[in-house]
């Protein structure tokens, strides 16, 4: 199994032949320029945590052109069937799904979301895969919340793919409290750095995880990580 991480949140799984992709806003990421284009991906499944532009992104356009199986809470899925994207499997909070390639576990996450032309997105997730043996989660937009402990109790989560940018999600402080509560065997900060408003010293939030005894990896645009 592989993990691609595009910058920002996007990233991609390949699996048993299957291609997983995450909330995919390439057109406009700044860490993606001379990295990967939209049209370049050639998802097989497109998972979205919530509809905030910088996540929603090319989903669309992606979707209609490999038709791709998108997998979001009803409202996203309902919103990208209303434009012309049929194949998709909505879910909803603290709901599980067992696909040929994985099992898939909608979490909770503490934000808003909402389209770009403003239409009402439902509420914002993160998700939990099993896959191959793994546990992957992708916290996406999100601050700390209690539950996260539930989490770190049910499941031996080999990667968390954590947001630190701090601002419209946690920080460095909130990452330590959420980490404390997953027990994650690997850290990936993402959401960070994108903008002028989320940029950071993410040596220094590397090395803050580190001294809680935690493993970090910070990943280049278009590095690559086998689990």
């Amino acid at each position: 199994m592989k993990l691609t991480y595009f910058g920002h949140s996007a990233f991609q799984i390949e699996t048993n032949g299957t291609t997983l992709l995450f909330d995919p806003f390439i057109t406009g990421n700044p860490h993606t320029e001379g990295v990967v284009t939209a049209d370049q991906l050639r998802p097989d499944v497109i998972l979205l945590t919530h509809a905030h532009g910088d996540h929603w992104g090319d989903t669309l356009s992606i979707a209609r052109r490999t038709n791709a199986l998108l997998i979001a809470n009803f409202e996203i899925t309902q919103y990208a069937q209303k434009h012309g994207h049929s194949n998709v499997h909505p879910m909803n909070t603290g709901g599980s799904w067992q696909f040929p390639w994985g099992r898939v576990t909608q979490t909770y996450a503490r934000h808003s979301s909402s389209f770009p032309d403003g239409t009402y997105g439902g509420n914002p997730n993160g998700y939990i895969l099993e896959i191959e043996g793994k546990v992957i989660y992708d916290l996406g937009d999100t601050c700390p919340f209690a539950e996260m402990a539930w989490y770190g109790e049910d499941y031996n989560i080999d990667v968390a793919l954590m947001p630190v940018g701090d601002l419209f999600t946690m920080g460095v402080e909130g990452a330590v409290r959420a980490a404390k509560m997953l027990k994650p065997g690997l850290i990936i900060p993402i959401h960070y750095n994108t903008f002028p408003p989320i940029q950071i010293d993410i040596e220094q939030c590397r090395r803050r995880l580190e001294q809680e005894g935690f493993k970090v990896k910070v990943m280049k645009p278009g590095e690559s990580l086998t689990l």
